[in-house]
């Protein structure tokens, strides 16, 4: 206990929250209702509903609350890294503002950590229905029996919509982060990517060497909404995580299990991209930018076609009464 009678924080909770008073309160409870002393840093990033005003509310009564406002706008990671720099724990965790944890969460996962001296450490999430009672969650991955050390290989590999779809990627995983990792190797979420931003950070992560523990579920529940942002891509969304995979392919230091499964994932982000790329040049009559689809690697080409044929095929049946 510090001088003044108050107790320094082990964990920072991070959220940013934009438009979400319907679940922001529960959020913040859930973390205020944690065994581990801690500190909750909510960054309101430029929301038109009563999200600030029902913070504000709770800060007022529990100085464990600390509230900011962006001036305007500017996404998930630029509130995450604006309260990041706020953070004073040894340990930041980040909880999305329609998600909440279990109280003994938290106590878990430090243990976890500390027994393993990992930089990271995350749990199999806990995922519901939006308005489905809890006895129906499901673990995300549902294979995590014991706790397991992630390779950069690993986790990249788990993040190909191909082979890990339904929302189930390792991205998606909300980890105790050990804040001096973050500082030594100058990470922070990339501000230009809105979806993604965690896969980004998390990869860069280990490409430093850090010691990431994935553990079974400890309380993390995350709510599966048919309006969340992460069901719906914007193109740039793919231009912008390909250009991130491009920049950490030129490391020099990549083992080749890891350059392979970047250049998977590379791969993949390419081919969503000019998928989405020629369903805009369609929408926008452009048979220029549609034309332009088609200049990129042999690979992508093909997945284009194949996607073509397979939407022709759909439509045919739709027409003739057998969809």
């Amino acid at each position: 206990m510090n001088e003044d009678g108050t107790v320094t924080p082990e964990v920072t909770v991070i959220m940013a929250a934009w438009n979400a008073q319907a679940t922001v309160v529960r959020a913040i409870r859930s973390a205020l209702d944690q065994t581990v002393p801690l500190e909750i840093v909510v960054v309101d990033d430029c929301s038109s509903d009563r999200t600030l005003a029902l913070v504000e509310e709770l800060a007022i009564r529990e100085p464990r609350l600390k509230v900011l406002r962006q001036a305007y706008n500017q996404g998930p990671a630029a509130a995450r890294n604006r309260a990041l720099v706020e953070s004073r724990a040894e340990w930041v965790t980040v909880l999305d503002s329609d998600d909440w944890m279990e109280s003994g969460r938290l106590a878990a996962l430090l243990a976890f950590a500390r027994h393993r001296h990992a930089d990271f450490v995350a749990d199999d999430i806990w995922k519901i229905d939006e308005g489905a009672p809890v006895s129906e969650r499901r673990a995300m991955l549902g294979d995590v029996d014991d706790p397991q050390i992630l390779s950069a290989g690993r986790f990249i590999s788990s993040n190909l919509t191909a082979e890990h779809g339904g929302r189930r990627e390792m991205g998606f995983l909300k980890p105790l982060m050990r804040r001096q990792f973050l500082l030594q190797n100058e990470l922070r979420y990339d501000e230009a990517i809105r979806l993604g931003e965690d896969y980004v950070l998390y990869t860069k992560a280990l490409l430093e060497g850090a010691v990431f523990v994935l553990v079974p579920p400890a309380g993390y529940v995350a709510t599966v909404r048919s309006t969340s942002l992460s069901g719906r891509h914007a193109t740039d969304v793919h231009a912008r995580l390909a250009a991130a995979d491009r920049d950490m392919l030129c490391r020099q230091d990549l083992p080749a299990t890891t350059k392979q499964a970047l250049e998977a994932h590379l791969l993949e982000q390419r081919r969503k991209l000019a998928w989405r790329q020629l369903i805009d040049a369609v929408r926008d009559a452009d048979p220029v930018a549609a034309a332009r689809c088609f200049w990129a690697p042999p690979r992508v080409v093909a997945d284009l076609l194949s996607r073509l044929t397979r939407e022709s095929i759909t439509r045919v049946r739709q027409r003739v009464g057998m969809g």
